[in-house]
């Protein structure tokens, strides 16, 4: 029971946190969008006689509700099945299928009505994808495959890094210019996971095997969630300081106007709690696991500054982590990359919005987030019907995809699957 109110306080905050930018960046975004949009017409870029499009600019594509919709409910349910590619596929959607890329680049690279509109997108791209998070984490978690410590380990070291790792090597390090490269590695990726799938591969992993051979057996009875994730050992309480602590330097880092040491101190004591936090126990379906709090906050650090290196989501990356080096089978996955991802839009969404007064056009991001509740509510509840080799085997074919676009994207100048 105190375990439950623990977890529907955390979500309370949550969804508070979330729902924060709708009020607090409206005025500064219709009044961006407004000026942005009175320059490009001042300098011919657009008609002011068009018919509005995607944010009422003037001329803009326009986007249907409908598709929007069920595009959503893809998304939706591969991120909440497989716990990654969410942010992938919705960019898909937004950049591709809707031709909203293709509109920002005819601006030209650098115009502002070129980065108001790819903003736009990455901020509806972290909607879709923070709810898909919430929703299937939340699910997760009622049906027992949600290991919480260990995604809010990997979330504070993920929230610092993502902001503070870049911070500090803005100008130094540019691992854009090595992309193909990082396609390979997502290609490499994939390839370890699939071997993981082999018989031998199978054979290396006993606990995860045996965990999820009980999980699979059970849902053919019907389920039971009391054989589901139980915690022995942690401590929650300097969890959530913890978490909550490297939350806070990054929105300071992003929203407040000087004095950014502070922000680098908290980031660092965020990072410190989690070294008096020490052994992390938990069963599941009666195979015991255990893990160091401070190892997940170290892949944390390691995986957002990467992420953020190159400008995309971290789920993909969180998955083969807790998989390969956390030794989790894939049941336990989705849920536990899903919490983390959350945790990380949170923090993306505010510093778009509010600290930079990003627009998105409410209506359409509303028809979406229907399809990302729809999909976010259908994934956990079919998963578990979905072998956990087979579950493995849909994240290799889509870290193929990835990394055969961001191959041909490094190394030929273009990707040879959408989005181009």
């Amino acid at each position: 029971m105190k375990s439950n109110l623990k977890w529907i306080v955390c979500i309370t905050v949550i969804v508070g946190l979330v729902a924060l930018p709708l009020l607090m960046a409206t005025p500064a975004s219709a009044d961006k969008l407004s000026d942005t949009i009175q320059q490009a017409v001042g300098d011919g870029k657009i008609d002011k006689k068009a018919e509005p499009g995607f944010l009422g600019i003037p001329g803009a594509p326009g986007v249907n509700y409908i598709l929007g919709f069920l595009w959503a409910i893809w998304v939706g349910w591969i991120f909440s099945t497989v716990g990654a590619f969410g942010g992938i596929m919705a960019g898909v959607g937004h950049i591709t299928i809707f031709g909203l890329g293709d509109y920002a680049k005819d601006f030209g690279k650098g115009y502002p009505l070129n980065k108001l509109v790819t903003d736009s997108i990455r901020v509806s791209n972290q909607w879709l994808v923070g709810l898909s998070g919430l929703i299937s984490s939340t699910n997760y978690y009622r049906m027992g495959r949600l290991v919480a410590p260990l995604g809010m380990c990997l979330a504070i070291g993920g929230v610092g890094g993502s902001w503070l790792i870049p911070d500090l090597t803005a100008g130094k390090i540019s691992l854009k210019a090595y992309i193909g490269y990082f396609g390979i590695a997502v290609l490499a990726l994939g390839i370890i996971l699939f071997r993981e799938t082999t018989a031998a591969g199978q054979a290396k992993r006993k606990k995860a095997k045996e965990a999820a051979a009980a999980f699979e057996k059970q849902s053919k009875e019907g389920g039971d969630t009391k054989q589901g994730v139980k915690v022995l050992e942690g401590s929650w309480v300097m969890m959530f300081i913890a978490l909550g602590v490297v939350v806070a330097s990054a929105l300071w880092a992003n929203l407040a106007g000087g004095a950014k040491w502070v922000a680098y101190l908290l980031a660092l004591v965020g990072w410190g709690l989690t070294f008096f936090v020490g052994t992390i126990r938990f069963t599941f379906f009666g195979v015991e696991f255990k893990f160091k709090a401070f190892v997940p906050m170290l892949g944390g650090i390691f995986i957002a500054a990467l992420a953020s290196f190159l400008g995309v989501g971290g789920g993909f990356l969180y998955v083969p982590f807790l998989t390969s080096v956390a030794g989790l089978p894939m049941f336990l996955v989705a849920g536990t990359s899903g919490l983390v991802v959350l945790v990380g839009m949170i923090v993306s969404i505010f510093s778009y919005m509010v600290g930079k007064g990003v627009p998105v056009q409410w209506g359409f991001i509303g028809a979406e987030l229907l399809g990302i509740f729809v999909g976010s509510m259908i994934g956990p509840r079919t998963s578990k019907y979905i072998p956990d080799i087979w579950l493995k085997r849909l994240f290799v074919v889509l870290a193929f995809y990835v990394g055969i676009r961001y191959i041909t994207k490094g190394f030929l100048g273009y990707s040879i699957v959408p989005p181009f």
